[in-house]
């Protein structure tokens, strides 16, 4: 390797550095005003279906304090997204074309409404069938309900967090995609393994019922077909340029 090529190197290594540094100093100042912001949304959410109907207790000393970091993480993933995507859309843009740097530019708020809209998803969806099973079961058996506001919320979480890193699927193969390190083709070749992953994850983030299951698993199945859909798009514009520059200079 020329001196020329290991600068080179280091200075790409250190622009890397730059960018996490400027993700994780962002996603900490986030983290602050999710503090702020946490208590009026746990307030608000205590106070809406299914959520009003339960008596809060906790059951440990730490269990506030752990409520409290965990939705001032949550709201820090949300608030820092946009900015994670857009650095890490600036760390490869080097390595694409005029063209392609144009387009995946898009996919930053793309990215980002899919998050939301999984978030969405999962919490009027998924959660109150997850919790109107829970609840159900809880009573045919003859117990009584004593929830604690860590386990609730925690319980909730573990639901809307993989939903909505599932609905960046699409996002995520086109963006692969024009990286050329996926294509439809191995899509295809990889379909009966990603409806199997896909089975696990909806049977894992949903009660064990085969209602609550389909629901969730349906829109997982549209979302990998539609990232399917996606990178052919991409993948026979590429093609269709390949050829273009093959012709226009040779093989």
């Amino acid at each position: 390797m020329s001196q020329s090529e290991e600068m080179t190197l280091v200075e790409h290594l250190g622009e890397l550095r730059r960018r996490i540094i400027w993700v994780l100093a962002v996603f900490a100042v986030a983290v602050i005003l999710g503090l702020v912001a946490a208590k009026p949304i746990i307030n608000y959410l205590k106070d809406v279906p299914p959520a009003n109907t339960i008596e809060w207790n906790v059951f440990s000393p730490w269990d506030a304090l752990r409520i409290y970091m965990n939705f001032s993480f949550v709201i820090a993933l949300v608030v820092s997204l946009p900015v994670t995507l857009y650095h890490i859309w600036a760390f490869v843009n080097p390595g694409l074309r005029e063209e392609e740097r144009k387009a995946s530019l898009i996919y930053i708020p793309l990215a980002f409404l899919l998050f939301l809209s999984g978030l969405a998803f999962g919490y009027f969806v998924v959660f109150p069938m997850a919790f109107h099973f829970t609840t159900t079961l809880t009573r045919s058996l003859e117990l009584t309900e004593t929830y604690g506001i860590s386990q609730y919320f925690s319980f909730m979480f573990n639901i809307l967090i993989p939903l909505s890193l599932v609905f960046e699927l699409p996002i995520v193969v086109m963006f692969l995609t024009k990286l050329r390190l996926l294509n439809p083709l191995r899509l295809k070749k990889m379909r009966k393994m990603a409806y199997m992953i896909l089975v696990v994850v909806s049977t894992i983030i949903t009660p064990p019922d085969a209602v609550s299951d389909l629901i969730v698993f349906f829109p997982m199945i549209f979302l990998y077909e539609f990232s399917v859909f996606l990178s052919k798009v991409v993948y026979r514009k590429q093609l269709a340029r390949d050829m273009a520059l093959e012709a226009e200079y040779g093989t």
